[in-house]
């Protein structure tokens, strides 16, 4: 019995995936969603929790800054994803292509026989699952970054609408008292238009808020589903970008 449990534990074979910059935007991300999940929660129910308009400036801030943290970490992971190492990459990652089609229609196969095939990288549907959340995370990215500027004044953007709601074109004069949900030095008429144009940014991002929740939950069942059936490490591997195997997995040598 001793010699039956050493073979079938020394079967299992230790694989590298995942490289040190992916495992950490991963975890960045996380922080930085969970961070943006729940001061945005606050933010759209401010009224029914009492927050005052200074109050409302101060989250819309906090979630603008770690806005800027979560944009830095995804635009240096999309530029990683030319740059790193063979499963980091987007050919990868992304559902396109002949090959990719091959691959679903295999896995698909091998999945109602019981036998999905083993992948290193990302298997077929979860590609499909991690486009989705890049596309998701992407549109909140730049959506939020409008908003920031329309809200608040903040960067990128902000200078330019200032510019705009006061009308001062190079006469900065107007801008040095301009404040957040102040009125002051404004041109109604060129505010207005600044509101009618930011209505479908503050639309986009709020139905991408709510998918975006459903996307992660269905990610974070495919994940533990994954975990149970395949026994792979999956979990494990965006802490030491291993994992394991008891057979050579069929994206190895591509």
């Amino acid at each position: 019995m001793m010699h039956d449990s050493t073979s079938k534990t020394a079967a299992f074979k230790q694989y590298h995936v995942w490289d040190r910059t992916v495992r950490i935007f991963h975890w960045v991300n996380v922080v930085c969603v969970i961070g943006l999940i729940g001061v945005g929660l606050v933010i759209l129910n401010n009224k029914a929790l009492g927050v005052t308009t200074d109050g409302k400036i101060l989250l819309k801030t906090v979630h603008a800054y770690i806005g800027y943290l979560f944009v830095l970490n995804l635009g240096w992971r999309i530029i990683w994803g030319f740059l790193g190492n063979r499963y980091a990459r987007w050919a990868a990652i992304l559902p396109f292509g002949e090959a990719y089609k091959q691959s679903l229609s295999l896995f698909v196969e091998g999945t109602k026989k019981g036998n999905p095939p083993r992948y290193l990288g990302h298997n077929p549907i979860a590609r499909l699952m991690v486009a989705l959340l890049f596309l998701l995370l992407s549109l909140q990215a730049v959506t939020g970054l409008v908003l920031a500027g329309t809200d608040l004044y903040l960067p990128p953007f902000g200078h330019e609408i200032a510019e705009w709601v006061t009308g001062s074109g190079e006469d900065h004069s107007k801008l040095a008292d301009l404040k957040p949900y102040s009125k002051t030095n404004i041109d109604p008429d060129s505010y207005k238009a600044m509101r009618d144009f930011r209505k479908p940014f503050i639309t986009i991002h709020g139905y991408v808020f709510y998918t975006l929740l459903i996307a992660i939950l269905l990610h974070l069942i495919g994940v533990v589903v994954s975990e149970l059936r395949e026994k792979c490490g999956l979990v494990s591997a965006m802490f030491t970008g291993k994992k394991v195997f008891d057979e050579k997995p069929v994206d190895l040598d591509r």
